[in-house]
């Protein structure tokens, strides 16, 4: 007997009322999945009305829930209609338990997402804040895992020897290491920092390879907005192994320089002017008290230097020049009102032997700027 004649044969076999039996029992697990499903996630939305959860719970798992329903009634179904050789014959069993394992997985991968009950409740306890990368990275490790696994219980199903697979991999592991090693590397590296958190997302950095704000870490790579608004994919393995600047880091912002006045400014101006000026930045609501220097340092060649040396309570960029514009106009106010002038560069030229009306030799100076 031909496939085909087995097949017309069992035809024959299948009843009406065998057909009718299937038809309801695939509408009876339809209605229990509506009613099922509606009242259980009731329930689980009472018992986690407190925290919140319930609804979160119910985005996760009502989708495979109702899938798994369909599924379930579509196989009591067939396998009433068909008879144990046909079941054989197209795998039946396999195929539904196959099914299960899909849908087991793809609640597991949503429940592994960024935003899932499970990942927000680890971030909870462990005090994450929105811009840490620990969990972005956990859920695609997570959903990296669900797959493999998921792939591999339905392989398994099928025949497929997991123990093999494993066996044969390991013929060749030496060159896969080999070839692997650099990544391997970026993934450690990754971990690494994820740890340690020499920085978080949103964060501006400076590290030899580049300088801007950290947009995202993944498996192999971090990735950096420059200030040009082009983004640098830097290595992790490179990345964990160089030294990181984290200004965002910063509690207040430095202001550093060394002011240069005239050579010639009088001693008791200069006196008051570096008072005032120390005056103005501890009255100031934007400079931090804990810090200030304003001192007479340096005899330079063409003038005379005030180390002027204050942080600004603020370490946003538009604040901070804001504040230091801010200093400067009132520093130049003050040397102002002491009639101090600012050095710029310049040289004096002396003439030696020049003769006066009473005969003697005199050295007359000439003065030449540059």
């Amino acid at each position: 007997m031909n496939f085909w004649e087995g097949f017309a044969e069992s035809i024959d076999k299948i009843r009406w009322a065998d057909i009718g039996i299937a038809v309801l029992i695939v509408a009876f697990f339809a209605l229990l999945n509506k009613v099922f499903v509606k009242y259980a996630f009731a329930l689980l939305h009472r018992l986690f009305r407190a925290s919140g959860r319930g609804e979160l719970w119910k985005q996760v798992l009502e989708r495979p829930f109702r899938s798994f329903f369909v599924v379930l009634g579509v196989y009591l179904g067939i396998k009433y209609l068909l008879p144990r050789s046909w079941e054989l014959a197209i795998g039946l069993d396999p195929l539904f338990r196959s099914t299960v394992i899909a849908l087991a997985g793809w609640a597991l991968y949503i429940l592994s997402a960024q935003s899932s009950v499970l990942l927000e409740g680890i971030s909870q306890k462990i005090r994450l804040d929105d811009s840490s990368m620990l969990i972005p990275f956990l859920s695609k490790v997570l959903r990296f895992v669900v797959i493999v696994l998921t792939i591999a219980l339905i392989g398994t199903e099928w025949g497929f020897s997991i123990s093999g697979l494993v066996a044969g991999m390991g013929l060749g592991s030496l060159a896969v290491a080999l070839a692997a090693k650099d990544t391997l590397g970026n993934i450690i590296g990754g971990i690494v920092i994820i740890l340690e958190k020499p920085f978080a997302k949103g964060d501006w950095i400076l590290t030899p390879a580049a300088e801007g704000m950290v947009e995202d870490i993944t498996f192999r790579s971090t990735k950096i907005r420059t200030f040009a608004d082009a983004v640098i994919t830097v290595p992790n393995a490179a990345l964990a192994d160089q030294p990181i600047t984290n200004w965002s880091r910063m509690g207040k912002r430095r202001v550093s320089f060394t002011l240069g006045v005239a050579l010639d400014s009088d001693r008791a101006r200069l006196t008051s002017a570096i008072s005032g000026i120390e005056r103005l930045l501890r009255d100031n609501k934007q400079i931090d008290p804990g810090t200030i220097h304003v001192k007479f340092t340096d005899f330079n060649e063409s003038s005379l230097g005030i180390f002027i040396y204050y942080f600004t309570k603020s370490t946003v960029w538009a604040e901070y020049l804001s504040a230091r514009q801010e200093m400067n106009l009132a520093l130049l106010q003050v040397l102002e009102e002491e009639g101090i002038k600012l050095a710029y560069p310049s040289h004096r030229v002396f003439l030696e032997g020049a003769v006066a009306d009473d005969g003697d030799e005199v050295s007359r100076g000439c003065r030449s700027y540059e």
